[in-house]
């Protein structure tokens, strides 16, 4: 009963924070509604008993992408005085595209045989690490190389000089 209430509740600050990050009309504060829905999204993977994933959350999206998205935007010149319109073209459009995708979604719930479902086998931590860095440690390498050039590449742009 808990969980179901925890659930709902995440669910739902999830849902309002992806659309304070529509609604924004700061770039920074879009950013970190983003971050409050990457923080509620751990917090999902919290209360589904899935620790590790929770911890990647945090590490992984919520610390490093946000960083990286906050760096992006605090190394573009903008104008601070200008004000970025967001207007809605095709709400109609938008409105019936959006209540055909809760309708579908809304469908595969409810016919979903949820009782059906087998139990998640149990990996550890260890057996996560021995499989990177057994099996997959080309794409493990080769991942941390990408992130190392695109650290460079940030670092480049950040120590350029403007003419």
């Amino acid at each position: 009963m808990i969980g179901t209430i925890a659930l709902s509740a995440l669910g739902a600050l999830m849902i309002a924070c992806g659309i304070a990050v529509v609604r924004a009309r700061d770039l920074v504060h879009a950013v970190f509604w983003l971050a409050a829905m990457l923080i509620a999204t751990a917090g999902l993977f919290v209360v589904l008993e899935a620790p590790f994933l929770a911890g990647i959350q945090i590490v992984l999206y919520t610390g490093g992408v946000i960083t990286l998205m906050l760096f992006g935007v605090m190394l573009t010149h903008r104008d601070l005085d200008a004000a970025i319109p967001n207007p809605v073209a095709h709400e109609l459009r938008a409105g019936i595209t959006a209540a055909a995708l809760a309708g579908a979604l809304l469908l595969g719930i409810w016919s979903t045989d949820w009782g059906a479902a087998k139990p998640a086998a149990t990996v550890s931590v260890a057996q996560i690490g021995a499989h990177l860095l057994g099996p997959q440690l080309l794409a493990f390498e080769l991942l941390s190389v990408l992130l190392l050039i695109a650290m460079i590449g940030a670092i480049a742009l950040a120590r350029r000089t403007d003419p």
